[in-house]
């Protein structure tokens, strides 16, 4: 699907995604829910979250972490509150530390409680999402705290690009448990 450029196109990829999402996680066995994620024999790949997220928790914690973010970010600069997407010592260039805190903040986390926040971070950003025009969510500047892209950019990234992200992790987890070692 295409990135979304309109509210409507992005509740529905957001919605899609979150679906697919569930729908995957349902299929897998509960070793596969429950276990560690494993990609099989052979499998190299460099970025950092490949290590990073331990099991289908960690990943489901991750994009409860990032619906918090942007949550946070929209409330304090709508409200007059300047302040960066980033909480405070991270950047954009460095900010793995902050993805492994949410990870390690949720170690005693069940994942049956984690899709129960998950559920209900994804309806609280879908709101939020809700309640702004096309203009305001994709016009770029359009809020002075967006930087030089849109609100809209921010909110697909948290959503739609966010669970098609944790979807393709998750179907190599379950092929790699799947496949002979």
């Amino acid at each position: 699907m295409a990135r979304p450029t309109t509210r409507a196109e992005l509740l529905q990829a957001a919605e899609a995604g979150y679906d697919t999402l569930l729908a995957l996680i349902a299929e897998m066995s509960d070793a596969e829910r429950e276990g560690p994620l494993s990609y099989g024999p052979g499998f190299a790949k460099s970025e950092a979250h490949w290590a990073r997220d331990r099991t289908v928790r960690d990943v489901i914690v991750h994009l409860t972490a990032w619906h918090g973010l942007l949550r946070d970010w929209v409330v304090a600069n709508e409200g007059g509150n300047p302040s960066p997407f980033l909480p405070s010592p991270y950047t954009w260039r460095d900010y793995a530390g902050m993805n492994v805190e949410f990870r390690d903040a949720h170690e005693s986390t069940s994942l049956a409680d984690a899709l129960r926040e998950f559920g209900d971070s994804h309806a609280a950003v879908m709101a939020l999402i809700d309640g702004y025009t096309n203009e305001e969510l994709f016009v770029k500047k359009f809020y002075p705290w967006t930087g030089t892209t849109s609100l809209g950019s921010y909110c697909v990234s948290a959503t739609s690009s966010h669970y098609d992200w944790a979807v393709k992790k998750l179907r190599a987890a379950r092929r790699g448990a799947r496949t002979p070692g």
